[in-house]
């Protein structure tokens, strides 16, 4: 019988996998009100362990960097003993875990932010749109405060000290959550950075904030336990890049020889964008592909060596044994949208594992 390939281990530089699906990073708000992870969190992630790697859900690096309602964070001693619990519990299950690194920038509100927490990003631009609030529902986007250019620097240094709690906190590496609008991503467009100074206005200018924060984390972490996630041509939470071709190959040439984990990419096809092709052809380290891959998908994609590793998102949500599921052939539980940022158990930790 032919091996799946999809199954089968994975070895770059320290980064070893017992297979090749990762769960990919699921924001679930399951965390309490001071964004502490909470115990179902920790039965969640074991239950999911069977993955090759596990990829967090976004995490804020700092208060500035929170945006959303019950996203755990990482910069108080609170939070990352509750994430040792996580990551005890994955390892114990023979798993490995890599954490999000997260800052919103400009997508946020005041109710969704501690006391004395700033919105900032790289240009006073507001986002023409609304977020969750538990506090009030649906609350317009804030204008954001553009930040200084020192600001940026010690943005970057959040980063590199977000890294190194990860680290003691036993994640095996840290990715950069680099899409979705967030704050790398409005550093790398050129409609929401308007900046004057080194961090705005030519292109490399634009990568620049990406670039030195990738330093940032490699001079803790190793590059070999750095990854990025990016997602070229996409418009989300108002992002809007004149050239988004142009902007990802420059960043993917200046990184391509920086001995990253990885590079996360997701599909970009329904904003008119080939993402996966503008990796093949402007990066040659490892690549780990996300977007609507079944498990035959994923199959073609190893073999064809058009990825290294394929993320799964919804599909891990509901399967907490999805890679058994992938090797026995078994049917997949469907998810149930209405509970995926709802808090407690249900449409969380309750999903049915196959009994065989």
């Amino acid at each position: 019988m032919e091996s799946k390939a999809l199954l089968q281990h994975y070895k770059s530089s320290d980064l070893y996998l017992k297979n090749r699906a990762v769960m990919a990073p699921l924001t679930r708000c399951r965390a309490d009100g001071n964004r502490v992870p909470t115990k179902i969190m920790a039965t969640y992630y074991r239950q999911r362990s069977s993955a090759g790697l596990i990829i967090t859900e976004s995490v804020s690096i700092s208060p500035n960097g929170d945006g959303y309602a019950r996203v755990p964070g990482i910069y108080s001693q609170e939070q990352q003993t509750a994430w040792r619990e996580i990551t005890d519990a994955v390892h114990h299950e023979g798993g490995k875990i890599f954490v999000q690194l997260m800052h919103v920038g400009r997508v946020a509100h005041p109710y969704n932010k501690a006391p004395g927490a700033e919105t900032v990003a790289p240009s006073a631009i507001r986002v023409q749109d609304k977020i969750y609030t538990d506090k009030a529902g649906m609350q317009d986007i804030v204008m954001p405060r553009e930040l200084r250019t020192q600001e940026v620097k010690k943005v970057i240094k959040e980063y590199e000290q977000a890294t190194r709690a990860a680290l003691d906190c036993g994640f095996d590496g840290v990715e950069l959550h680099a899409t979705s609008g967030y704050l790398p991503m409005q550093f790398l467009s050129s409609e929401s950075n308007r900046r004057s100074d080194q961090y705005g206005g030519s292109l490399q200018n634009r990568i620049r904030f990406v670039l030195e924060t990738l330093e940032a984390m490699s001079s803790v972490a190793g590059a070999n336990k750095v990854g990025i996630r990016i997602w070229p041509g996409s418009t989300l939470n108002g992002i809007n890049d004149a050239n988004p071709i142009e902007t990802y190959v420059a960043l993917l040439k200046n990184i391509n020889h920086v001995g990253l984990a990885y590079v996360h990419v997701i599909d970009s096809s329904e904003y008119g964008v080939d993402s996966f092709g503008l990796v093949k052809d402007h990066y040659s380290g490892p690549v780990m592909l996300n977007g609507g891959f079944t498990f035959a998908l994923a199959e073609q994609a190893i073999k064809t060596r058009k990825a290294d590793l394929i993320s799964f998102g919804v599909d891990f949500i509901a399967n907490p044994d999805l890679v058994k599921r992938f090797a026995i052939g078994a049917k997949l539980n469907d998810a149930d949208p209405n509970t995926f940022y709802t808090p407690g158990k249900k449409g969380y930790t309750d999903y049915p594992c196959i009994n065989t």
